[in-house]
């Protein structure tokens, strides 16, 4: 999630028309994490479910459907993703905020994908090395 904001932020979407897709991904995003809480923490019906993506997406039937059978067997699934999303967006602005004028968004990325796939606590403590790595010019 956090990487398909990299297209907006680098001007790719220029008007409203352009964006628009970009927006409504981020809008089923929301009533994913939505439908995830209600299944799970609410305890809502499937019919519940349903209603909810009808009531605020635009998704056709058979998507509707995949989805919310998507989040029945997947619990916390939407929820992750958001929460990853924040972690490396917090990560990038503790390195940006630290660095400065050296910070390198760049050399950021390849920090945070250098090592493949981390628990969210393992990245930091990485991305924390790297600024201090780079803080001291090694990097």
């Amino acid at each position: 999630m956090y990487s398909e904001r990299l297209g907006k932020e680098v001007g790719f979407y220029q008007d409203p028309y352009s964006d628009y897709g970009r927006l409504q991904d981020e809008m089923l995003r929301a009533i994913r994490l939505v439908v995830d809480t209600g299944l799970h923490a609410k305890h809502w019906t499937r019919d519940q479910v349903v209603q909810f993506f009808h009531d605020h997406s635009a998704i056709d039937e058979v998507d509707v459907q995949s989805e919310t059978d998507r989040y029945i067997v997947w619990p916390g699934q939407a929820l992750a993703y958001k929460v990853g999303q924040m972690k490396i967006s917090e990560l990038r602005e503790r390195a940006r905020q630290a660095l400065g004028g050296r910070f390198d968004i760049r050399a950021f990325h390849d920090e945070v994908l250098g090592a493949g796939a981390l628990p969210l606590d393992v990245l930091e403590t990485r991305i924390d090395a790297w600024i201090a790595a780079r803080k001291a010019g090694k990097g």
